[in-house]
């Protein structure tokens, strides 16, 4: 199983870039970038506070393929 994610959809649906996802849960925007494009797995404080931000569930932002 792989790790996979609707960041960018939501992040979009949102009207954010990803400087500002990032300026908002705390991480530099090529950490965002790193997540959209599944070369790094953030921890579960990340994926919460992703999740909190674009107000989505954690299983819906994050999934397993």
């Amino acid at each position: 199983m792989v790790l996979k994610n609707n960041l960018k959809e939501f992040r979009q649906k949102k009207g954010l870039t990803q400087e500002q996802l990032a300026d908002l849960v705390g991480v530099s925007r090529q950490t965002i970038i790193s997540i959209e494009r599944y070369r790094y797995k953030p921890t579960l404080e990340l994926g919460l506070k992703l999740a909190l931000t674009l107000d989505i569930k954690v299983e819906g932002l994050f999934y397993f393929e």
